[in-house]
């Protein structure tokens, strides 16, 4: 298996896809002071599934996974951030958040299915 083929990693791509169509809109003090945050969190979260996706060990590949979760949850935070304050419209933020969620849940299964196959070598 590629790393392309991995869901989790085409949909964290997706989703960081959709965060630079919300980011590129910002005027440049929302840029500044949250936006470069929200565009960093969400790049985090493809970034740390391809490192973990290219380690050996099980126990070393879910450490990547698990700063993806963590990467995932501020990036939700942000894009919560960004919609109170009306930095992004409803459609936009309600399409980002059930990509979030739905990558959540994946990812979290992805983390399970890594620490069975932990399980499994001992």
């Amino acid at each position: 298996m590629k790393l392309g083929d991995l869901e989790i990693y085409k949909l964290a791509r997706e989703i960081s896809k959709d965060a630079w169509d919300i980011y590129n809109k910002l005027d440049w003090n929302t840029k500044k002071t949250i936006g470069n945050q929200f565009i960093c969190a969400i790049d985090s979260v493809g970034a740390n599934i391809a490192e973990g996706f290219g380690r050996f060990h099980f126990l070393d590949k879910n450490k990547f996974n698990y700063n993806a979760r963590a990467s995932l949850l501020e990036s939700t935070h942000w894009s919560e951030l960004l919609e109170e304050r009306n930095k992004t419209d409803k459609e936009h933020a309600i399409l980002l958040k059930e990509k979030l969620e739905k990558l959540h849940f994946k990812l979290n299964n992805y983390i399970n299915t890594t620490k069975k196959q932990v399980d499994k070598g001992k």
